[in-house]
Parts: C-alpha cells; structure tokens; sequence
C-alpha cells in the first residue's frame, strides 16, 4: 500500500527521471498497432483512466488502443499479459493488489510478479468510510460510531465489493486496532454495496472515493475518515484514518504499468519515459482529479521496491485477519 514514506520516494523518483534523455523514447517508439490491457470492463473509472492515459501517449505507437479483458477481479488480464509479445506493442494497467494482495488471496494464481517488468505507476486512489442512513443522523465522527457499533454490535455490517478485498481487510485492520465487532458483508460489486447502503440495510461501507462521493457532497452519505497521507481536495473537511491514531489504514491503490518480463530493457525505458510525459501532463491530471484519482510517478528502483513492500505488508494483514485463501 502507497503510504507516507512512498508519496516522498516517489517525488524523488520524479526528479531523477527527468533528466532522461527524451531521445532514447523517441528512438525506440513501437512501429505496429498496439493495446493497453486493462482487466475491468469499459464504461468504469479504470477504463476512463486507461482511456485518458492513451490520449496522452500520442507518439508511442501508430495506434494504441484499449483492451478491457474483465474477468477474474482483473486476473484475467494479467494472465492475458503473461502470454503477450513482449515487444513493447502490449502493455497492462493494473492496480497493484493484483500483484501484492491476491497472491495471500487466492490459491494456485496463474501469474507472479515474476512474469511481467514494472515500468512505472500512473495514478492513486484513496478508500473511505462512509455511514448511512441505518446510523442515527447525531453521529458524524469516527470516534462516535465505533461507540454506536459497540452499543449496537448486530448492527454493525460493513458492506465492500467482495470479500478478499484490500476495503475488506481495511474493515477488519480498523475492528481489531479499535477492538470492536465491526462484521463484513461482502457484495458482487460496488453499486450493489452502494445501494443497501443508502437503502438503510448496512451501517458502513468502505470503497474507492469516487464511489460514493457525489452522495457525500449531497448529504445523503456522510464521510468519517479516508485512506490517504493527507485529506483529499475534494472532502477536506473529512480526517484521515492516520489523524485519528490509526496509522495502519493509512495508504491508497496504485495502478501501475507493466510488461512481459521478455522486453527487451530499451522497449521499457521508452514506454517509462512515454508514461512520464503524459502523467505529467496538465490535462491528464485534471481528467484524474475529476476521477477521483491522483497523477503519481515511481522510478523503476523505487517501483520494484514499493510491489516488494507491499506484498510482505498484505501477507501479515490477511494472516493477522484470519483470512483463508480460496482457489
């Protein structure tokens, strides 16, 4: 998970990718059709994210599409990059729990973060907690509706898009620290979690903010904390987990950029200097922000280490949580 500590490797990592030679992108330009895989279907805020970032990648390839293989909470479209020409013309935009998360999730996946290279990431996203209507409208603080929970303990359901998932075991990371029953319920998808929500049939629920950040800014919903190392711009009245003593929710979902592990080293150094240019560009930072998500650039080194870093901090969060692997 993206944290403090990362934020800062990562605006280092930005300055010293700047000073590449904008030339060896240029030499090394891919000269046939490509795709951008992307594991969610077209219509959602990831395939928005893909399709904006390849607006901004002009110049890579002659083409450059989007391909949404959805399946699988995103498998399947690693396992679609897995077997791909490793020439440069196939990329993959994944958000990192695929690669850090689900390996402590499911057993016997097809994939490993050995079989792709990391060329860099693209954009953050923070999670919140949000109550509803099932909640007395007099609770507006965390602090307040961990002692409702306490009070009315059969009450307390969290409602996520699935079980296994990094809201899932956010839910549980935040009982345990505040030593409360706080039970999940898991859904087959966001909207549906969304729904019982503000239909009064489950107290919380935790997910990506764009999810139920128009219902915030209504007042139908209302926001006790997020995920991020500082509060969001669009909710800054909102406190952060890490404000409210509990550091260990602190962190946001990257997507990240990868390859066939078989690319040739100059094919990913112009796709790194390719995705550079265009996260750093004004108009794709706008379209992200109206997304919900945040521009954000890793260097290679730092890249590696940040998927490193993570897969041993989800091994001891899903073990600590009891959570059984599933096939």
């Amino acid at each position: 998970m993206l944290t403090r500590r990362h934020f800062i490797a990562a605006s280092v990592g930005i300055g010293s990718c700047l000073i590449a030679p904008r030339e060896l992108a240029i030499a090394q330009t891919i000269n046939k059709p490509s795709r951008l895989i992307v594991g969610f279907p077209a219509g959602g805020s990831i395939d928005a994210v893909a399709r904006l970032l390849v607006e901004n990648m002009k110049g890579y390839a002659p083409s450059l599409i989007v391909d949404n293989r959805p399946g699988a909470g995103g498998r399947t479209a690693l396992d679609a990059l897995k077997s791909s020409e490793a020439d440069g013309s196939v990329i993959g935009m994944t958000p990192g729990d695929q690669l850090t998360l689900f390996p402590h999730v499911y057993n016997g996946l097809s994939y490993k973060f050995g079989d792709f290279t990391p060329v860099t990431t693209v954009c953050s996203v923070q999670f919140l907690l949000t109550i509803g209507p099932m909640v007395p409208a007099d609770i507006r603080s965390l602090a307040d509706f961990i002692a409702w929970c306490r009070d009315n303990p059969k009450a307390a359901l969290f409602g996520t898009a699935g079980a296994g998932s990094r809201p899932h075991f956010l839910g549980t990371m935040l009982a345990r620290a505040a030593k409360f029953d706080f039970a999940h319920l898991p859904y087959k998808g966001n909207l549906q979690a969304v729904q019982d929500l503000l239909g009064g049939h489950v107290a919380a629920n935790i997910s990506t903010i764009g999810n139920t950040l128009p219902q915030v800014q209504s007042g139908t919903l209302r926001a006790l904390a997020t995920t991020a190392p500082r509060r969001s711009a669009a909710l800054p009245d909102v406190p952060t987990f890490g404000e409210l003593g509990y550091s260990m929710l602190e962190g946001v979902e990257w997507f990240g950029i990868f390859v066939p592990s078989r690319a040739p080293a100059g094919v990913v150094t112009a796709l790194h200097e390719t995705i550079l240019g265009a996260v750093r560009n004004d108009e794709f930072k706008a379209g992200l922000a109206k997304l919900s998500f945040d521009a954000l650039q890793f260097s290679f080194a730092d890249f590696t280490q940040l998927i490193k870093s993570d897969t041993e901090r989800w091994a001891g969060i899903v073990k600590a949580a009891g959570f059984t692997p599933v096939e």
